[in-house]
Order: C-alpha cells, then sequence, then structure tokens
C-alpha cells in the first residue's frame, strides 16, 4: 500500500527505467524530474532525499517527516553536517549512503507504519523553518551596506 515517487535525476532516469521494466511494480513512479515539487511534497506522507541546503530548507518549511541520505561526493561533508543537524533534533533519519542499500527501504517502511513517529518528526523539523528567511538575509546587507 505504499506509492513511491521517484526522482532520479537525469543521468540515472534511463538505467533506472530500464531496470524496473524487469520489476511489477506500478505503485513506483520514475521521473527524471519533477517541476511541481509542492504536489510532490503533499502528497508525500515521508520524503527520502539528500541532504543539500535548499532539499533541507524546503523540508522545514513543508514540514515532512523525513529520511537525509548524505551525498558522499560533496565538498567537505556538508550534507552530512545538514541532515546531523536535523536528525540532532529528532527533526529525521540520518542514513549514510553506504548503508542505503541495507538500511533504507526497511527504515522507510518501519517510519511509514509509525504514526507517532511521523508525527513527532513532522512537529520538530516545522520548528526549524525560517519562512522570512530571504528577509533576515536582506535585512543584515543592508546593516553592513550602511555600516561601511
Amino acid at each position: 500500500d505504499i506509492t513511491v515517487i521517484w526522482q532520479t535525476g537525469k543521468l540515472y532516469i534511463d538505467e533506472v527505467k530500464g531496470k524496473m521494466k524487469d520489476v511489477k511494480a506500478e505503485n513506483v513512479k520514475v521521473f527524471d524530474f519533477i517541476n511541481r515539487m509542492d504536489l510532490a511534497y503533499a502528497a508525500a506522507d515521508v520524503v527520502i532525499s539528500r541532504a543539500g541546503a535548499g532539499t533541507i530548507s524546503e523540508l522545514c518549511l513543508v514540514g515532512k517527516a523525513s529520511i537525509l541520505v548524505p551525498s558522499p561526493n560533496v565538498a567537505e561533508d556538508h550534507q552530512t553536517m545538514n541532515a546531523k543537524a536535523l536528525a540532532d533534533q529528532n527533526a529525521a533519519i540520518l542514513i549514510s549512503d553506504s548503508e542505503a542499500q541495507n538500511n533504507l527501504v526497511n527504515k522507510a517502511v518501519e517510519l511509514i507504519n509509525s504514526t507517532e513517529t511521523l508525527r513527532d518528526m513532522e512537529q520538530n523539523i516545522k520548528k526549524m523553518a525560517l519562512p522570512n528567511s530571504a528577509q533576515i538575509i536582506a535585512q543584515k546587507v543592508i546593516e553592513l551596506a550602511k555600516s561601511e
């Protein structure tokens, strides 16, 4: 009873679709890119994602329970730090890229089946949102410009 909306990215779409041909999984919808992330977020009970700053910001604003798998291929491992900041507040679950193949699906199913944990994570991640961040940044820039 789980539907998966999977954004692969343009580099992996052909490979994933090729592998999916041999699998009977009508409940898995594969896209290279999702233009309407607002609708994807609205449809999701759980989001499984990398942990870039833009994505983290979006997840906080929409208040979605999340499993974050930081990319190991980024400068100074900043995605792990992003994900850890949320995991430390029980606002997301952190699974390393190296552990994902063995643990990700089981952890996702476990989370989906735990309504209480889902709700706790949603409340905790919403507390981390900064909906007026653009205004805060702009105000700081103006303050700095005036001080010089």
